[in-house]
């Protein structure tokens, strides 16, 4: 089998952020990408989901929340309660 080298660009701040995440999984960038195209010949497709859904504000205010380990509600005390609130 003989290699070729591909050549592609891509913005300095997304090839940092990708460098991080593969290296904190052990992976190169060259590994992470001869990955997706296998899987991608394997499947016969692009192995992960590409849609146009955009999260609304009201849920990237609830990630953000998450993300920093606040507490959004209360206990609940009974479903209805609960209901009423993620219904607000």
């Amino acid at each position: 089998m003989k290699n070729v080298n591909v050549i592609f660009r891509v913005d300095e701040n997304l090839k940092a952020q990708v460098d991080a995440l593969f290296a904190d999984l052990g992976l190169s960038l060259s590994t992470a990408f001869n990955i997706f195209l296998r899987q991608s010949v394997r499947e016969q497709q692009i192995p992960f989901a590409i849609s146009c859904n955009v999260q609304n504000t009201v849920t990237l205010a609830v990630m953000d929340s998450a993300e920093k380990e606040e507490e959004l509600y209360d206990p609940f005390d009974n479903v209805p309660s609960l209901m009423r609130a993620l219904n607000a």
